[in-house]
């Protein structure tokens, strides 16, 4: 015994591996994973990343013939005309009500739909309409605005034949400018609600059954359990979505808003997409246009970092 204890002291301890050994080491064991994300790594960084060099135009009066490198310096020039701009306030108006209606409108919508197809036993049921609402996602702005075209047009539209069949005056949806958000937030809903659900879904998926099982003996109905089981088990998903979600205050998607804008209601629909759109590419404003997107950016950026300090403050893990 007293021989094991002499020997047992007389061990040299192994030495700590550096931490280019330990990495070295964890890129070996986890080399599958690491060549299984380098596609989208390589996509962010080749459509992302390099582009970003291009926002240097921001800072200077950008001449195509002239290039990044032989263009005039002029500062902060343009963010200081972007924030003089008349239309500047309207413009951060109508894209802060727009964002906020997909916040408090489209984002619970989702975690709603993925709670009643979590209750369906049914699962032909359940299959039938997770494929019925996931359809619209894969069709195009172009087409769902059509498609709302012809549901909604004074010329044979169906709504308005309705309308008109029930006696009512008919109503033009499409150039009245008190309709242009309801519409809009209708459409996204209709396009990505279903989609939406996916992530939810798979996140019940992961609740314990055994949890539900407790509550039923406890007495606790369908309603309860999916309130005190169910929300609190995919809260960490909610927040993390939530987060990212925020992070596109400025980002509405030029194409969806852009077929909807006419000359009626361009005031309460502009938003910063279409008004880079607008400055840069009709009239040739490159520098200004890359301004607006720059400041776009620093915002998402700033409410990201907010969000996420807000969620770590509230006990959940947030994004980094």
């Amino acid at each position: 015994m007293e021989n094991n204890v002499a020997l047992d002291k007389g061990k040299v301890p192994l030495p700590k591996p550096s931490r280019r050994e330990e990495l070295k080491r964890r890129i070996a064991k986890n080399k599958w994973i690491y060549l299984m994300i380098t596609p989208g790594l390589l996509y962010f960084f080749i459509y992302k990343y390099i582009p970003m060099y291009g926002l240097i135009i921001s800072f200077q009066d950008y001449k195509p013939y002239l290039g990044i490198t032989g263009s005039e310096w002029v500062g902060l020039e343009h963010f200081n005309r972007l924030f003089s701009e008349p239309d500047f306030w309207l413009i951060f108006k109508n894209t802060l009500i727009l964002f906020a209606l997909q916040i408090f409108v489209y984002f619970p919508i989702p975690i709603i739909l993925a709670l009643m197809l979590n209750e369906v036993r049914k699962q032909f049921f359940t299959r039938t309409v997770q494929t019925l609402i996931y359809i619209p996602h894969f069709m195009s702005w172009v087409v769902i605005v059509s498609i709302s075209y012809v549901m909604l047009t004074l010329d044979g539209g169906i709504i308005n034949e309705i309308i008109g069949a029930l006696g009512f005056e008919k109503i033009n949806f499409l150039l009245n400018p008190d309709t242009f958000r309801p519409m809009y937030i209708i459409q996204v809903i209709w396009r990505e609600a279903g989609w939406g659900t996916i992530i939810f879904i798979a996140a019940i998926a992961a609740v314990d059954p055994q949890l539900y099982e407790a509550a039923k003996m406890d007495g606790a109905g369908r309603l309860r359990q999916a309130w005190h089981i169910t929300l609190p088990a995919i809260r960490s998903v909610i927040v993390v979505l939530l987060i990212l979600k925020i992070g596109d205050v400025l980002e509405l998607g030029f194409e969806h808003v852009y077929l909807l804008l006419n000359a009626s209601n361009r005031e309460v629909g502009e938003i910063f997409d279409t008004y880079v759109y607008t400055a840069g590419l009709k009239q040739g404003q490159f520098s200004y246009s890359t301004a607006v997107g720059f400041f776009k950016g620093i915002v998402g950026l700033i409410l990201v970092i907010m969000a996420n300090w807000l969620a770590k403050k509230a006990g959940e893990e947030g994004i980094y």
